[in-house]
This record gives structure tokens, sequence and C-alpha cells, in this order.
């Protein structure tokens, strides 16, 4: 008889500094009297984030929807930007609250990322962007995406959210397209308790960004335009500083608990596990399986239910689709006869709990107890 875990065992767990590390830290901040605007440690994080992403230039703000509401801004989008449903509801909203309106593009099966191969189909007179997803940290086709943008005189904002660290043939996602939005929610592979940031090749971008996220102020005497409350305080800041030690560490953690995943459950007939694509160094923030009831013998929703039995606590990411939303629901795109693979994958898909401080045993006992809801 297989027990249920004894406390709640979550979809993720978050990376943690050093206690002792951070209150040294905090002394600096405490001894330097500034919490937040723009303080050392704020400026320190962004030194050492576009470091490690290899970013031409870098903000960090305090949060990644207002990130991805401000790269709007910056890049002056209007009309209406393709999209994908299958996403974090964020992204659909951060162009609304720009009073832009999302375009909906069927995915691809595989990837689960945005088909290119139908986004032309999509683009009208009022297109001004595309607004593509790494979504779970797999690159989306970026040469295609490129291109066609290219033809059409559109600007490139990539919702990275999932992406922290992700290269692809060598080369850092934030070097494809305008700006690359990355979040820093505690639930994230690396974060800042809560933040964000984005990335650009071009140094107005940031000028621009640097602005909007402080009221729209560029001096003492000088407000050029409306901006918002987007800055990240310093403690959360030292948070980012110390746990860029340890991305790689947890990193690597992942990789093996993701393999030894794959490995548990490859024998389970209807269970679809995700695969690492050619020339992608992954960072392994999710571990995502699709399950084909016909061939498990119960469908997603009811192994959701069961696991939740077991104090098993997985997420159906995403469902439901952002094109479902009762607050898009009346958009033309969103049409499920236009979606019909996202709306496929939406009902099949659940992630199972990832982190690095899991243990061997963990994945085992949860890969046994998946493996018994088939068994009956």
């Amino acid at each position: 008889m297989l027990e249920p875990f004894a406390k709640p065992f979550y979809i993720t767990q978050p990376l943690l500094p050093d206690i002792d590390e951070f209150n040294e830290m905090l002394k600096e901040i405490w001894a330097s009297k500034q919490l937040s605007n723009n303080g050392n440690m704020v400026k320190q994080l962004e030194r050492d984030l576009s470091g490690y992403l290899n970013a031409d230039y870098l903000s960090v703000f305090s949060s990644g929807t207002v990130a991805l509401q401000l790269a709007c801004k910056v890049l002056r989008l209007s009309g209406e930007i393709i999209t994908t449903p299958f996403t974090f509801a964020a992204t659909a909203h951060s162009l609304v609250w720009n009073n832009i309106k999302p375009v909906f593009c069927d995915i691809e099966e595989d990837s689960y990322n945005i088909n290119p191969d139908l986004i032309e189909s999509l683009i009208t007179q009022n297109t001004t962007a595309i607004m593509p997803v790494h979504v779970f940290g797999n690159p989306c086709k970026v040469k295609k995406i490129q291109k066609i943008a290219d033809k059409y005189g559109l600007k490139v904002l990539y919702d990275a959210a999932h992406a922290f660290g992700v290269k692809v043939n060598g080369k850092p996602i934030s070097d494809f397209g305008d700006i690359s939005m990355f979040s820093f929610h505690a639930t994230k592979i690396y974060h800042t308790i809560e933040g964000g940031a984005l990335t650009y090749k071009d140094p107005y971008f940031k000028e621009r960004a640097d602005s909007l996220r402080n009221f729209g102020i560029r001096s003492l005497e000088s407000v050029t335009e409306p901006g918002t409350n987007g800055k990240l305080n310093e403690i959360q800041a030292a948070v980012g500083i110390l746990l860029l030690k340890q991305v790689e560490d947890e990193i690597k953690a992942r990789k093996e608990i993701t393999n030894l995943y794959r490995q548990m459950l490859k024998e389970i007939p209807g269970i679809i596990t995700s695969k690492d694509m050619e020339g992608v160094s992954h960072n392994y923030s999710y571990f995502v399986i699709r399950i084909n009831k016909e061939e498990y013998g119960i469908s997603r929703d009811e192994l959701f239910d069961k696991l939740l039995e077991y104090n098993i606590i997985a997420r159906k990411y995403f469902y439901p689709l952002c094109s479902n939303f009762q607050c898009y629901k009346d958009l033309p795109s969103s049409s499920k006869l236009k979606l019909p693979v996202a709306n496929k994958i939406a009902d099949m898909v659940i992630c199972l709990p990832l982190h690095g401080r899991m243990r061997e045993n963990d994945v085992e006992k949860i890969c046994t107890i998946i493996k018994a809801f088939h068994e009956g």
C-alpha cells in the first residue's frame, strides 16, 4: 500500500541564499540607508545579470509582468500583436493593459511554442509585433520568426519568463528579437523573490525603460512621459546577487532529476515525457508530461486529482488557455477551431514537482504512484 507524502509535495521549492551571507548583505544595505531607487545592490545585480546572460543592456523590475508591460511601451507597440494562447495569463494581460489586441496563434505539438508557419496568415495592417513565448524554457524557432518579422517590418518581443540561462547553439536566448523578458518570481529557477528583467541590444531601450520604471522621471526636474513604479528594491536585489552564484548547481541538479523522471516513466503506456532539444542548453525549469487517456487509462484531470490524494501538488500548465479566459473568449482568434493543437495540449499536459532539493526516492515514489494508477 503506497502512503501519501507526509506533507504537501509542491510543484517547486524556491532556491534560497545562505542565511549568513544574506545577513551580511543586509548589513551593507542598512549601512547605506538606501532601500530602493536604484541603489548599489540593484546596480550590482544588473551588472552581474548582464554578464551571466551575455546581454548588452539589462534592466531589472519589480515583476516580470511590469517588465513586459513596459517593454511594449519601449517598443511603442500598438494595434495587434500575435502571440500564443499556451502561456501564463500575464503574457496576454500585458498587451491589453497597453490597449493592444492579442491575436492568438496555434502552437507546435512537440515544443508547445507558437507555430511560426501559421503567423503570416494572422498578420494584418494593424499588426505591430510578434510576442512568442519560450514555453517551459524551450526556445522558439527564432530564425523563422525573425525572418517573418523582417519581411513585414514587425518588432519581436520575447516572453522568456521560463528561459533564464538557456542557450541555442551556444548563443544566449537574449540574443534574439528586439527585447526579451525574464521573470524572477520565487517559483522560477532563478529569482529575486518577485522581480523581472528586460534585455536589449539598443542602449536607448534601456534608457527609456529605466525612466518608465521610475514614473518617467529623467532627472530631478524632468518628467518626460507617464511612467509607473516598477523598481526592484535593494533587499530583493541582494537575494538575486547571492542566488546567481547557485543557479548553475540548481540547473545541474534539476537535469539529474529530469533524467531520472524520464527513465522511470518511459515504460508506462500513455505517458509522453519531454525531450531535450538538439543544440539547446536547457535550464530544466519544469518537468512536463502529456497524458494519453486511451493508453494510460485515466485522463489528465483524473491523474491531477489522484495525485492530490497523495499530497503531490502538480500543476495543469497551461490550462485553461488564455484564449479560453472569460475576458478573451470573444476575440476572433480565440476560436477553438483556429487553435486545435493548443486546445488538445492544454487538456493533456501536467507538470510534476521539480527542484534541486528533491531526492532520488522522492522521484521514485511519485513515479511509482503514477504507474500504479495505470495498472489500476
